[in-house]
């Protein structure tokens, strides 16, 4: 039996981080929306723009890094933005637009 919290029952079973460690993650990026995120986007079903305060780059570059490590799923590159922007494009497969959902709802959860 998984026992997920309303907050990581998004997450794929396809994902190998250890499920004690997802809320962990989970508050690495809510914590990350809330120091330098500036907009989000969708690109399309699967796809999803957030920009972020180019100040959080190297936060943004090593979580990004280490989450495409446990859900390989993941596209993802970054472009800069405007000035003092940087812009992070996440795409997904099809089968893992839910995954999607999930971090753009905690995303613009920040941003209301």
């Amino acid at each position: 039996m998984t026992t997920e919290s309303p907050e990581t029952d998004w997450v794929p079973q396809a994902c190998t981080l250890p499920t004690a460690e997802r809320p962990l993650r989970v508050a690495e990026f809510d914590a990350l929306f809330v120091e330098g995120l500036l907009g989000v986007e969708r690109e399309g079903p699967a796809e999803l723009r957030l920009t972020f305060d180019a100040s959080v780059e190297a936060t943004a570059r090593e979580l990004v890094a280490r989450e495409s490590g446990c859900c390989s799923f993941f596209g993802s590159g970054f472009d800069a933005g405007g000035e003092g922007e940087l812009v992070l494009r996440v795409s997904v497969p099809a089968g893992q637009v839910d995954v999607l959902e999930g971090l753009a709802a905690r995303a613009e959860g920040v941003l209301a």
